[in-house]
């Protein structure tokens, strides 16, 4: 029998009124009543966005906040998220400035990786040649802090196929490295299970749970900020995801990333059990033990 699975939730899930793109990214809930909601929910790990991160280590210093982590058991500490760090020009200028501040708070948090995703804005196919140097280098800059990269396949970015992120992790070689596969993605993004299968050995890092109903509500983007579900309150195949995932050779820790409007106003605690509670409720169903 394979060993409990620890939960973690990802920034967006508990962080009260606030989703990504919005006019401020800083949650209004503070860092303190999170981690320790987080914890008091069952939660192994939690995650923290760019923004969020500077506005609170100007204010707690980042000495507090890992104490604070640490108080509360928090073992799996995610940050995000580093996009367009294979562009050129004002967008790999910016690129760099996020991923100097992400690669400093994962050394001084402990992180267990750095999140990464591909160009978001007016995407374009990249030669794969360049992005796996660019890889390179930034799995060498993450390792250098004592963390890792878990690369984001999101149908809305150029990154958005399993071939993609394989050729990337493969072509890199770096053993800190690997892929993030929710199933949000996967289903939106028109990805077979079966693909999953199939992906090489060691490439998945990290996995994330979450749900929605059939048709896709406006654009993409719209539907991932605003309509995600609970995992088992939709339509997607939560089970047949997690089986795919365990038949590649994945057994590790589960995000559960919740982002809509309806979830994003209720208190931070109802936000947090809600995620956790209807994760819980699905991988007991499979015979998959969660760490308490």
């Amino acid at each position: 029998m394979s060993d409990p699975v620890a939960l973690t939730a990802p920034y967006w899930s508990m962080v009260g009124n606030c989703y990504p793109g919005a006019p401020s990214e800083v949650s209004p809930v503070d860092f303190r009543t999170r981690v320790e909601t987080a914890s008091k929910a069952g939660y192994r790990g939690i995650g923290f966005g760019h923004a969020d991160i500077m506005s609170v280590s100007s204010k707690l210093g980042f000495h507090t906040m890992r104490q604070i982590l640490d108080d509360n058991d928090m073992v799996y500490v995610e940050v995000e998220m580093v996009m367009d760090w294979f562009t050129d020009g004002e967008k790999r200028k910016n690129s760099d400035a996020v991923r100097s501040d992400l690669l400093r708070a994962a050394e001084q948090l402990g992180a267990w990786h750095i999140k990464a995703g591909g160009e978001f804005d007016a995407p374009t196919d990249w030669p794969m040649e360049g992005m796996v140097r660019d890889f390179e280098v930034l799995c060498r800059q993450a390792a250098d802090v004592g963390t890792r990269v878990a690369l984001e396949i999101m149908p809305f970015t150029n990154l958005r196929s399993i071939n993609q992120g394989a050729d990337l992790w493969q072509g890199a070689g770096a053993s800190n490295s690997g892929i993030i596969l929710d199933i949000w993605h996967m289903v939106r993004g028109g990805i077979d299970f079966d693909e999953i299968r199939s992906m090489p050995a060691g490439s998945i890092s990290w996995i994330e749970l979450d749900d929605a109903q059939p048709e896709v509500q406006g654009s993409l983007f719209n539907d991932t900020i605003n309509h995600r579900e609970p995992p088992g309150d939709g339509c997607f195949d939560i089970p047949g995801f997690v089986g795919a995932v365990r038949d590649a050779g994945y057994c590790g820790p589960m995000g559960v990333e919740i982002i809509s409007q309806a979830h994003r106003v209720l208190p931070i605690e109802d936000q947090a059990r809600r995620g956790f509670d209807a994760a819980k409720r699905e991988l007991d169903a499979i015979g998959i033990a969660v760490a308490s």
